[in-house]
């Protein structure tokens, strides 16, 4: 009988501790998951900036190459915004949580 009850409680205990572990891997991965898309924005972000410098660089402010690249990175913008409700200003190099960047972006290039 006292074997039965302290193999009980034992199971119990277990029990108890499966349970807090399985919810502790499911909301710290979740919330990794997250940042990980955030990564993900920045990442491309950078990367369509990036290309639209080089193409200014390149080929000039007014190019149908630094269009393309311009138009890239406003729909890069787009999809962190429709999506997260933020975008990263890679000059900046911080998050935007309103919508106010400019279409036409980097016109500091134009007088080069």
């Amino acid at each position: 009988m006292d074997f039965s009850r302290s193999f009980e409680h034992i199971v119990g205990k277990l029990i108890v501790v499966a349970v807090m572990l399985a919810g502790f891997i499911v909301f710290s991965g979740t919330r990794t998951e997250g940042a990980d898309r955030y990564a993900s924005c920045q990442r491309q972000t950078a990367k369509a900036d990036h290309r639209l410098h080089e193409a200014i660089e390149h080929h000039g402010y007014r190019s149908e190459q630094a269009a393309r690249a311009r138009h890239n990175l406003a729909e890069v913008r787009e999809h962190c915004w429709g999506t997260y409700h933020r975008w990263w200003d890679e000059d900046e190099r911080r998050w935007h949580t309103e919508r106010d960047w400019r279409d036409e972006d980097h016109e500091h290039y134009r007088d080069r």
